[in-house]
């Protein structure tokens, strides 16, 4: 069977770090024949070498190759494809994993398109991940029409004669920005990229010893010699414009500006800020003329006039100012929606300074102005930077993120921005808009993995990205629209809560810690007409599986005695959760028994519901002080059960007759069934 992937792995002295990696690999979908894992031994000098060769030993697709220490991964990185016997090359790091699936899917996904690389989105629970280039997946894209430039790690899936007819390769030897220089040159010759961008591929793990890769401090003159290197692909492969400069404009606001930006640049010793920019100065001059200079937002662009002008006091004014701006959400809104998702309606706005104050802009003869308190002494006297070109610039988006895994998921949102007076032509912008998170099967995405997931708000406005956790600030009736919820099938329990101390929401998807127990203390219980029938507030949807329950009855007077369990069925009814409560508990001694339901599971406290009434003939009676289900609820719960009953009845009695008639017959029994079952 020929080979679909070839995994390459530079490996060295790896210890337990290697472990998920290993894991993720024997765990993968793509048969083991389909695919190659070559581990790229760079030297180890600690028990490496036996370790992996005794894997390859019980794994035949499994391969080892040792070399003499390189010193960085760009020369195992080329053995590795040289060696390759896939069609396709995935690149994994030591210390990172793949989930399960990767390799299926991306394979996939470049097979069917002719992908020369294939993006699988990643996360990270350390380092920054381009989210923007996973918002949807694409199947055929270039350079010039995705945001490729933005991801340029080289965790990705390539076809192995794009990379041998191009001549990609690694620089080899101890250098920095490598993984650039070979993302660059794969992009440009690349006609069709794919991105995955639903399903998460790959983890980037932080370690605990602080030994990630890319964690040493950089040397400024060897860092941006390699830079330099990394521009002239860009300009030797485009023309002057548009174009260029936005590519350009991507490595001067990131490893040029970045570096000297908060929070790195407040913490940089005098002689080391002069190395900085004596660097950065001299790669500005030479790539970085008035086309990029001028298509960045405000703050940046201020940056880059401080550095044209070698105010570096100045670049450490404006960090220390843009250090302290942070993104304010205020939760206006909480509403479950039929189909199972949120509905939140928020307003969002960036604040500064130890008192959150609003960052203010100045209205002058229909023109915006930053507001000249945060610019002054860093522009001549007088002078203003004016921001009016940047207004449209102001957006807000909404996700949902994994506390653990970090994976992160866009969610469907819109905002507008309002341009608020606050008095002597002074104001701000604020955001406005609603979104919706939730915990089930979307378009492009399936069920979000059990665990916590976090609500946060993603603000930009003048060329600043802050992130907010959505919650702490809201209005007072959210609290009560924060149902807990039983969603899905089968039936998890999504429970919306808010954090202690901070008052942030989070999702608790499938019982992580939070207990539905917990979550319905104090909230509404109701009795239908019969008293057959309980309704909880616990929100749940048309679709959500029957979930099979316990009732437990216990002595009602606390005393010792014996508790008597009845098993029933939680079941999806207009919004509700709606609990059948057996007519009889044969057995059980006639009296007032706490009736309670484990929702949690059995080795957790089961909730009271109420106390009712044990016959002598074991009928349950429930109490009559329970409120009444609203008779209109009820009228249409009883009128969908009758239509539901009489479709069965047809089903049954009549199915078998309407497949004798003629089609034409057929579809007048149907229409006619119809009218009477809706």
């Amino acid at each position: 069977m020929p080979v679909k992937v070839s995994v390459v792995i530079p490996v060295y002295n790896p210890g337990k770090y290697i472990d998920p990696c290993i894991d993720s690999l024997l765990r993968q979908t793509l048969p083991a024949g389909e695919f190659e894992v070559l581990f790229v031994n760079d030297g180890s000098t600690d028990d490496t070498r036996e370790r992996l060769e005794k894997l390859a030993g019980e794994h035949p697709h499994f391969r080892v190759i040792t070399i003499p220490n390189s010193g960085w991964p760009g020369k195992p990185r080329n053995i590795g494809v040289d060696e390759a016997k896939g069609e396709y090359v995935q690149f994994v790091d030591q210390d990172d994993y793949l989930a399960s699936g990767a390799l299926q899917r991306l394979y996939d996904m470049g097979h069917r398109n002719g992908s020369d690389i294939v993006i699988g989105k990643v996360a990270s629970n350390f380092r920054g991940v381009p989210h923007g280039v996973f918002k949807k997946n694409r199947e055929k894209c270039t350079l010039h029409d995705a945001p490729l430039y933005d991801s340029l790690t080289p965790h990705k899936m390539f076809r192995t004669e794009f990379l041998r007819e191009n001549g990609i390769a690694y620089p080899e030897g101890k250098r920095r920005l490598e993984d650039q220089l070979y993302m660059m040159q794969a992009y440009f010759p690349a006609k069709v990229v794919s991105i995955l961008g639903n399903y998460t591929c790959y983890y980037y793990s932080r370690r605990d010893d602080g030994q990630n890769a890319g964690s040493a401090k950089i040397v400024p003159s060897g860092y941006y010699g390699n830079l330099r290197e990394v521009l002239d692909v860009v300009v030797d492969n485009t023309e002057p414009g548009e174009f260029r400069d936005m590519l350009l404009r991507r490595f001067y606001r990131v490893e040029m500006l970045g570096r000297l930006s908060e929070p790195a640049v407040l913490k940089y010793a005098p002689e080391y800020l002069d190395e900085m920019c004596d660097a950065v100065q001299g790669l500005a001059t030479d790539f970085m003329d008035d086309g990029v200079h001028d298509g960045l937002g405000p703050v940046l662009r201020l940056r880059s006039t401080l550095l044209r002008n070698n105010d570096r006091q100045g670049l450490v004014e404006i960090s220390r100012f843009a250090a302290s701006v942070k993104a304010a959400a205020r939760l206006e809104g909480f509403a479950w929606r039929p189909d199972g998702r949120i509905d939140l309606t928020i307003s969002g706005r960036l604040v500064h300074g130890e008192d959150q104050r609003p960052l203010t802009l100045l209205r002058r003869d229909g023109r915006y102005f930053l507001h000249p308190d945060i610019t002054e002494g860093l522009l001549p006297d007088g002078e203003l930077l004016d921001v009016t070109d940047d207004m449209d610039g102001f957006s807000a988006e909404l996700s949902l993120r994994n506390r653990e895994t970090a994976v992160e998921w866009s969610c469907p949102a819109s905002f507008t921005a309002r341009v608020e007076e606050l008095g002597d032509d002074v104001c701000e912008v604020v955001l406005h808009g609603s979104g919706q998170i939730g915990s089930e099967a979307v378009k492009g995405r399936g069920r979000v993995s059990r665990g916590f997931w976090d609500v946060w708000v993603p603000l930009r406005g003048l060329g600043l990205v802050r992130k907010a956790r959505l919650g702490a600030d809201r209005a007072p009736e959210v609290d009560a629209a924060c149902l807990p919820a039983l969603l899905g099938s089968p039936a998890r329990a999504v429970i919306p809560y808010f954090t202690d101390p901070h008052g942030n929401i989070t999702l608790d998807v499938a019982r992580r810690a939070k207990k539905l127990t917990e979550y319905l203390e104090g909230r509404p219980l109701q009795r239908s007409p019969g008293g057959s029938e309980l309704r909880l507030d616990l929100f749940t949807v048309d679709g959500t599986g029957p979930t099979p329950t316990t009732l437990v009855l216990s002595p009602a007077d606390g005393a010792g005695g014996s508790s008597h369990q009845l098993r029933t069925t939680l079941r999806p009814t207009d919004g509700r959760a709606h609990l059948t409560v057996p007519d009889r508990a044969p057995g059980v001694p006639a009296g007032t028994w706490k009736l309670a339901v484990r929702l949690d599971g059995d080795k957790n406290p089961a909730f009271h519901l109420c106390d009712v009434t044990v016959a002598k003939n074991g009928r349950i009676t429930l109490p009559a002080s329970l409120p009444a289900i609203d008779p209109g609820i009820m009228l249409g719960i009883t009128s969908r059960r009758r239509k539901a009953k009489l479709r069965r009845a047809l089903r049954t009695v009549g199915g078998p007759i309407v497949r004798r008639l003629p089609a034409k017959s057929r579809k007048r029994a149907r229409r006619l069934a119809a009218r009477f079952t809706g």
